[in-house]
């Protein structure tokens, strides 16, 4: 089952919000690092053209036939090299469980997996990751990491975006905020979709990956 979305009916968003606080940083044994290989634009670029077909064919897209026909394109951020990071998951040395929220007010279930460190702007930033139940897919398991940040409700989805790791076992990953996208209750109401936790609400503007879905 995805994560981007249960369809379910219409209900008031519900939208949560606090915390990444600017610290004195602490010495990490595994150093962030930004990655910037050959050809990443291109690569991101190729996805998102990918993902706008698929958004017009309407095989599995979340627009409605009205909003496919009008469909111009998603909105995203200029690629930032700068916004992806290397970095080490900090595994809890036990996985508790957890019920997160959704737009609907129903709840969904998973475990509180770990956590990524990050700097931005001279920011230390930390977001957990979860393993949700019933959404692992063919690939293998996958880390949800959703989170809202300074943008969100302005220039990006006000209810927060989305990203997902493939999980490994060497615990180090790539988390690329120009690959953060919208859950898809940000282009119907009637899907239901896990809204970010306060602990995973940033309070750094997270400028990269897609914006705000308008319809023209």
């Amino acid at each position: 089952m995805s994560l981007r979305a249960i369809r379910l009916l219409p209900v008031t968003i519900l939208v949560l919000f606090v915390s990444c606080e600017p610290r004195e940083r602490s010495p990490l044994s595994d150093k962030t690092t930004n990655q910037a290989a050959p050809g990443y634009g291109d690569e991101l670029l190729r996805e998102r053209r990918e993902k706008d077909m698929a958004f017009r064919s309407g095989s599995g897209s979340p627009l409605s036939g009205k909003d496919r026909r009008g469909f111009r394109g998603l909105d995203y951020y200029p690629v930032d090299p700068a916004l992806r990071f290397r970095v080490r998951l900090h595994r809890h040395s036990i996985a508790r469980r957890v019920r997160m929220a959704t737009n609907t007010g129903e709840m969904r279930t998973g475990l509180r997996y770990g956590y990524f460190e990050f700097e931005i702007e001279g920011t230390t930033c930390r977001l957990h990751a979860y393993r949700m139940e019933g959404d692992d897919d063919r690939s293998g398991p996958t880390l949800f990491v959703p989170f809202r940040d300074a943008t969100s409700g302005n220039e990006t989805y006000a209810a927060g975006r989305y990203l997902e790791v493939p999980e490994n076992t060497t615990g180090v990953y790539d988390l690329d905020f120009n690959r953060a996208y919208n859950p898809y209750c940000a282009y119907r109401d009637d899907y239901s979709c896990p809204v970010p936790p306060e602990e995973n609400v940033l309070k750094v503007a997270i400028r990269a990956g897609e914006k705000d879905y308008r319809r023209f």
